[in-house]
């Protein structure tokens, strides 16, 4: 079966870098499913879960919290904003972290504090779907 070479990687870190046989991420026009031979492409990805197939079959699941992904001949490229492999996510912090932007969006004083609420929650809601998705695969 055909491969290609894939680079995961934050602003702090690399998470990944390996032969792949398939990645699966959220663009903000909808789900990709990028496999060797598949065009190049530039997209902005949304935040959420990350699937990245190995050459064994076995599954590499990393959240994103954004970012730009490049996918050329030989080559996937992800550069997030912030990324954490998806077992190392803690849902106690996310739903603390999702009180407190509830709470804030409650007691909102301006519009900044709206749109940082709103995003929080966000982030917070797609965290949340990737230990989902990570929990039902297991």
């Amino acid at each position: 079966m055909a491969t290609l070479q894939c680079d995961v990687v934050s602003v702090k870190e690399s998470l990944f870098s390996g032969t792949i046989n398939m990645l699966i991420a959220r663009g903000v026009g909808g789900e990709l499913g990028i496999m060797p031979g598949h065009a190049p492409l530039v997209t902005l990805l949304k935040p959420g879960s990350v699937r990245v197939i190995l050459e064994n079959g076995t599954e590499e699941v990393i959240y994103v919290s954004g970012g730009v992904l490049e996918v050329q001949p030989h080559i996937v490229t992800l550069l997030a904003d912030s990324a954490i492999r998806a077992h190392d996510l803690d849902e106690a912090k996310i739903l603390e972290a999702r009180r407190e932007a509830e709470n804030l969006l409650t007691n909102q004083r301006s519009e900044l504090d709206t749109g940082a609420a709103m995003a929080a929650l966000a982030e917070t809601a797609a965290q949340l779907e990737t230990l989902r998705k990570l929990k039902n695969r297991a």
